[in-house]
């Protein structure tokens, strides 16, 4: 199966994915609106949020993409352009292919990862979607709960944040 991403007016993915499904008509291709769930704290309470995974983005899952796809998706709402571009359309390849179907594995709303620090407070990810790509993540914030990681599409990098549940620390390890 193939994944082509269509790059959205930021913001407005989840209308976009929403009016594309509708728009389908039997289309052999399916709307695929991965999303992340993150932990936010407003005047002291701390509620769940659903947000964009890859913001900017929706993708399509399936065979290649009819002429008639084409038009009818470049006419939604919110449309921006086709990647690689609209003259070149091309399905997602190689690392970035890899890390979408790793997202996709756990759904396309994306829970909390579970993790723990050792003693020199490196990351331990015990499950979740932070699994494997720990090389991948830039920067920790312990009191919201988020990794900061580095996605990449079509050559161009982004930071993105995803939720974690700390469970404690990792014993002393005298090896480091």
């Amino acid at each position: 199966m193939n994944y082509y991403a269509v790059q959205v007016k930021t913001r407005e993915e989840g209308r976009f994915a929403s009016l594309a499904e509708k728009m389908r008509a039997g289309d052999p291709l399916s709307v695929v609106y991965p999303r992340r769930v993150l932990s936010v704290r407003r005047r002291g309470k701390v509620s769940p949020k659903e947000e964009p995974l890859y913001p900017g983005y929706v993708f399509l899952a399936g065979g290649e993409i009819p002429t008639e796809v084409y038009w009818r998706i470049k006419k939604v709402p919110g449309f921006r352009r086709f990647l690689k571009s609209n003259r070149d359309i091309r399905p997602v390849e190689g690392r970035d292919r890899e890390i979408l179907l790793h997202f996709l594995g756990f759904g396309e709303v994306i829970r909390k990862s579970t993790v723990r620090f050792d003693a020199d407070d490196r990351i331990q990810v015990l499950e979740g979607p932070l699994l494997g790509l720990e090389g991948r993540i830039v920067k920790i914030d312990k009191r919201k709960g988020r990794a900061k990681v580095r996605l990449d599409m079509y050559e161009e990098s982004f930071l993105v944040d995803l939720g974690m549940d700390f469970i404690g620390k990792i014993g002393e390890n005298p090896n480091g």
